[in-house]
């Protein structure tokens, strides 16, 4: 008998290994993926790459944007780019404010080159917004490539003939800005985004330039060739809240490449409170969940056909941010476990899980604040509590055992006792889950007169990560019940920085 408890009991710690070893998936794929970074200054597309100025129509798809669409049109119009090789296309998407006004008067200052298009019936979403302009455009011969944008975005001087040259490679198909946070009044939830931005763009999609696959195009800057656009359909796929990722996945499909052009930059103004952020991030989540299962063929499966989506680098790199919260729960469950048991792999595990989660932090927020240096000066204090306060100290009592439990309380004369460390141990175990749940708790409280303060303070203590996936979660629920899908669009102001 004893013996089998012994087999049953080394069995239980294996699975239990096993769970912690999941959480520590994401963390080594992510220091992979941002140790990869650097070698963008060898392996590019540049080499490729020359002077060109192709007949660009740029599609501006917009719903009550008469706030912002104005001032989009000037800048696209004052780019650094020949002006009869530039056309701007606003599809209107049954706008019930002055949106229409505002680009007929643009389109009557600018003739020729300022053109509203509209649609009676609204609401079926971007995809079909956007179509409605590509069937105008490639219905004439005047295009040779198609710039797809948000209606709130600014495009900065020289970005679009940064992103034209790549098109000179006829085996490029489309070719994508870095999306940067530009409000004129940035808070502490605008910052948070400039970072992951900084983390997201500039440093996972030079990496992707490298790999050679790309998991998305900005939706707010896309530039496809013609004949990539004709290649996917002569349409942007519909029936997913995710038309960007489909039309990238797409595009790789049909065998053109895709490419990331760090130095156009555009600026957005991106949601400045939780609701907001969650509402937009929801669709994209689960966007990510359809994506997911329409491509079921293509993960992991090396080798088929001429794209590179099937590698497993790629592969590795999408399910680690699909599934980070099951990841992150089954981790904490392995830990607990071990503590239950008593095992002395418990602290041994631990350990080695946030050591690596702190090295890759480290290392990725020093990459980060060195690519764009404005959001740098900007954001530091975000990019340091990037993963929440209490994660920040869960990485110091793991680089440096003993110091929270033992030498901290000794400066008060104080000394853990046993219930105690134990309580403490389990808290430190669990966090990697719960501040998922402190992130949507800060969701939940933010519109009352308390959490106008709490809100703010509990994202700085939990994190922004956990933020992220406690949206990637409500993700799976919406699309496990089949909620409806609408495009939910962030409220704009129109104060960008520019």
């Amino acid at each position: 008998m004893d013996a089998f408890w012994q087999v049953a009991y080394d069995a239980l710690v294996v699975v239990l290994l096993v769970l912690v070893a999941t959480g520590a998936v994401p963390v080594v794929t992510a220091a992979i993926h941002f140790l990869v970074v650097p070698l963008h200054a060898f392996i590019n597309h540049y080499g490729k790459a020359e002077p060109f100025t192709p007949n660009v129509a740029v599609l501006v798809p917009a719903w009550n944007e008469g706030a912002v669409v104005g001032t989009t049109i000037d800048r696209l119009l004052e780019l650094d780019y020949p002006a009869e090789a530039l056309r701007v296309y606003v599809i209107d998407d049954a706008s019930t404010d002055d949106t229409p006004d505002v680009v007929r008067a643009k389109a009557a200052e600018h003739a020729g080159q300022v053109f509203l298009l509209q649609r009676q019936q609204g609401g079926q979403g971007k995809a079909h917004t956007l179509n409605h302009g590509v069937r105008v455009v490639l219905g004439e011969d005047w295009a040779e490539a198609v710039l797809i944008m948000d209606a709130d975005v600014i495009f900065t001087h020289s970005s679009l003939r940064r992103m034209t040259q790549h098109l000179a490679d006829p085996q490029v198909g489309a070719v994508s800005g870095y999306i940067a946070e530009g409000s004129r009044d940035p808070n502490y939830m605008t910052r948070f985004i400039a970072i992951e931005y900084v983390l997201a763009q500039l440093a996972s999609r030079r990496a992707q330039n490298v790999l050679g696959a790309h998991a998305c195009l900005a939706g707010g800057a896309q530039l496809h060739s013609r004949a990539n656009l004709e290649a996917i359909g002569g349409a942007i796929p519909t029936g997913t809240l995710a038309e960007d990722t489909v039309a990238t996945f797409e595009s790789q499909l049909h065998g053109r490449r895709m490419v990331f052009e760090p130095h156009a930059v555009v600026l957005a103004e991106e949601p400045g409170t939780i609701d907001a952020l969650w509402k937009q991030r929801l669709r994209w989540a689960r966007g990510n969940v359809q994506v997911s299962s329409m491509y079921r063929k293509v993960w992991f499966r090396w080798g088929r056909g001429v794209h590179h989506l099937g590698n497993i680098a790629f592969g590795a790199s999408w399910f680690s941010i699909f599934l980070l919260p099951f990841a992150m729960i089954l981790s904490s469950i392995g830990l607990v476990g071990l503590l239950l048991l008593e095992s002395d792999l418990a602290q041994l595990v631990f350990r080695a899980l946030w050591i690596t989660a702190a090295l890759t932090y480290i290392f990725s927020m020093v990459l980060g604040v060195q690519l764009d240096g404005r959001v740098g000066r900007l954001s530091w204090r975000e990019a340091f509590l990037f993963p929440g306060a209490i994660s920040f100290v869960v990485m110091v009592a793991a680089l440096f055992p003993g110091l929270i439990e033992v030498q901290l309380p000794a400066l008060f004369g104080m000394k853990l006792l046993p219930e105690g460390y134990f309580w403490l141990t389990l808290g430190i175990y669990v966090w990697i889950s719960a501040a998922m749940a402190g992130a949507a708790l800060a969701r939940m409280i933010e519109n009352t007169k308390a959490g106008r303060f709490l809100s703010p303070l509990l994202i700085y203590l939990v994190g922004y990560g956990p933020l992220l996936c406690a949206i990637t979660v409500d993700s799976y629920l919406k699309e496990w019940r089949k909620a409806d899908t609408v495009w939910i669009k962030t409220e704009k102001t129109g104060r960008v920085l520019g």
